[in-house]
């Protein structure tokens, strides 16, 4: 019996000391930075959506904070379902964590800006989602962000319902408020 508690308490010791090493870490580069959180943080400002079912005041608030190391984006600000984007690099990785007017908080992460004949292209594809509970019906999951070349934002969204299913997207087109 001595061997067999020494063995835990050796397993133990092991155990605690792999759990205080020193934490991973990602370093980044500023030129990543400039190249994928720096085109959003240009968009610093107020936008409004536009569109069918678009009314007078909806849009996004977009401000850079944290020294410039990230970007706030409001969307729906003042009203009862309002929520934020927090968009930060993580190394190489642009991440955009939602929290949403659900009570849940998807991260996703996007590894590159693509460029297209529409505009630049941010793909941000689920990591992890935090404070999911059992009544929550879905999550946000993808988020595509297309920053066109006429001066506009295209949103669209696709969540995971219940099942793991992705849905169809919701589109959110937006334009910088004149004036603003």
């Amino acid at each position: 019996m001595p061997r067999a508690l020494a063995a835990i308490v050796s397993l133990a010791a092991l155990t605690l000391a792999a759990c205080q090493s020193t934490p991973s870490r990602v370093h980044a580069s500023s030129t990543q930075d400039e190249a994928m959180l720096g085109r959003i943080a240009a968009l610093e400002g107020e936008w409004e959506l536009v569109g069918d079912g678009a009314t007078p005041g909806d849009g996004s608030v977009f401000t850079v904070s944290g020294a410039g190391s990230n970007v706030r984006e409001v969307m729906f600000p003042g009203h009862e379902h309002e929520m934020t984007n927090m968009y930060h690099m993580d190394g190489d990785k642009l991440v955009v964590t939602h929290y949403c007017a659900g009570g849940n908080q998807p991260r996703m992460a996007a590894r590159s800006a693509r460029e297209t004949d529409e505009g630049t292209v941010y793909k941000f594809e689920f990591d992890s989602v935090s404070n999911l509970r059992p009544e929550h019906d879905h999550f946000m999951g993808q988020m595509t962000l297309t920053l066109l070349h006429d001066g506009t934002i295209r949103q669209d969204w696709r969540s995971f319902d219940s099942d793991g299913n992705l849905t169809e997207p919701v589109v959110f087109h937006l334009r910088r408020k004149t004036g603003a």
